[in-house]
């Protein structure tokens, strides 16, 4: 045994303690940010962001199929 590491039970048993506490603060931290970076004012304008861009998208969908065809006439 490893004494001063981990519990003292065992060395596997301290290095997964260990390990087992730094993925809770990992956890902690990623839990936090996503938490503060989604406020209510924000998730308006990141819908109506979306929202244009859906508008966007279905524009330029509608613009390609008109050249599509004029090619095809062409």
């Amino acid at each position: 045994m490893m004494p001063g590491y981990g519990t003292g039970y065992s060395p596997f048993f301290g290095i997964f303690l260990n390990i087992i506490l730094v993925l809770i603060i990992i956890g902690l931290v990623l839990y936090f940010l996503n938490r503060s970076n989604n406020t209510g004012s924000e998730n308006k304008e990141s819908s109506e962001r979306i929202s244009k861009i859906e508008k966007d998208v279905e524009d330029i969908k509608e613009t390609v199929e008109e050249i599509k065809q004029k090619l095809d006439e062409i």
